[in-house]
C-alpha cells in the first residue's frame, strides 16, 4: 500500500505535526484517566518525534517493549525502595506512552498494517503476563521470606495477573467477534466533548497508567502494599462487569 509522507517534501514544523496528531486520535470514550489526558498527549509528542527522526511503528514498538521489560526485569531483582520505585515507575510510564505512540505514528503514516496490530497485542499480552509475576517475585522475596507479610498474600500478585491476563484477552477476542460478525460500532474520531469525564475517571482504578504510577510507593512499601492490593481488588471486580458486559455482547450477536 502506498501511503503519502510529507517528509518527502522536507520535515515539517513540529506544530504542524502534533496537529496531524490530534486530528487523527482515536477517540476517548471509554478511555480512563490517565490514558486520556497523560499518556496519549505524552505519546503524541513521542510519535511527532518519532516521525521526524523517520522511525517506523514497529521501531516505537520495539523501544517500548526494551523500556517495559526493563522495568519489569528491575521490580523482579531491586528490593524495594526510592530506587526501584523511581527506576521501574518511569521505565513503565515510557514504556506505555511510547506504547501510544507506535499506533499514533502509524495513522500519521497512513494507517496501520496487521503485522504492527499483532507486534503491539502480542508485546502486551506479554508484558501482562509477565509484570505481576515480577511483582510476586519482589513480593515474596522481600516482604514474605522476612516476615513482613503472611504466606498467603502472595495470592494478591497472583489474582492480579489472572485478572489482567483474562481481561486484556476477553477485551480483545469481544473485538474481534465484533468485527467478524459486523457487529463492531464505531465511535470515529470524536473530539472531548463527546468523551464523558465520569466515564474516565470511574476506569481509573483499571487504568495501567495508575499501575505504573502506583509502583513510585515502593520508597514505602506498606503504602504499596496497600494501594495494589486495592488495584488488584478492582482488576477483578471490573473484569466481573465486563465479562457480563462482553457476554451480552455475544448473545445479541446471535
Amino acid at each position: 500500500m502506498t501511503t503519502t509522507d510529507p517528509l518527502a517534501r522536507g520535515p515539517e514544523p513540529l506544530r504542524e505535526t502534533l496537529a496531524r496528531l490530534r486530528h487523527g486520535q482515536k477517540s476517548n470514550v471509554n478511555a480512563a484517566a490517565y490514558s486520556r489526558w497523560v499518556n496519549r498527549p505524552t505519546g503524541r509528542l513521542l510519535a511527532a518525534v518519532a516521525y521526524r527522526w523517520r522511525m517506523t511503528p514497529h521501531q516505537v514498538t520495539a523501544v517500548s517493549a526494551v523500556c517495559t521489560f526493563v522495568g519489569i526485569g528491575c521490580l523482579a531483582v531491586l528490593p524495594p525502595g526510592v530506587l526501584a520505585g523511581v527506576v521501574v515507575a518511569l521505565l513503565l510510564a515510557l514504556g506505555y506512552a511510547l506504547d501510544s505512540a507506535d499506533g499514533q505514528l502509524a495513522r500519521l503514516r497512513g494507517g496501520g498494517r496487521p503485522s504492527g496490530e499483532w507486534l503491539d497485542h502480542v508485546v502486551d499480552a506479554t508484558k501482562i503476563a509477565v509484570l505481576h509475576l515480577a511483582v510476586l517475585s519482589l513480593w515474596f522475596r522481600h516482604l514474605v521470606e522476612p516476615g513482613h507479610l503472611p504466606l498467603w498474600s502472595v495470592l494478591v500478585p497472583l489474582a492480579f495477573s489472572v485478572a489482567a491476563s483474562v481481561a486484556f484477552f476477553g477485551m480483545v477476542l469481544t473485538d474481534l467477534l465484533q468485527r467478524r460478525y459486523g457487529t463492531k460500532a464505531d465511535p470515529g474520531r470524536q473530539g472531548e466533548q463527546h468523551a464523558p469525564v465520569l466515564g474516565s475517571l470511574v476506569a481509573l482504578p483499571g487504568d495501567y497508567g495508575l499501575l505504573c504510577i502506583a509502583f513510585l510507593l515502593l520508597a514505602w512499601w506498606p503504602a504499596f502494599v496497600v494501594v495494589y492490593g486495592l488495584l488488584a481488588l478492582a482488576a477483578v471486580v471490573m473484569l466481573a462487569v465486563q465479562a457480563v458486559r462482553w457476554y451480552r455482547r455475544m448473545e445479541a450477536i446471535g
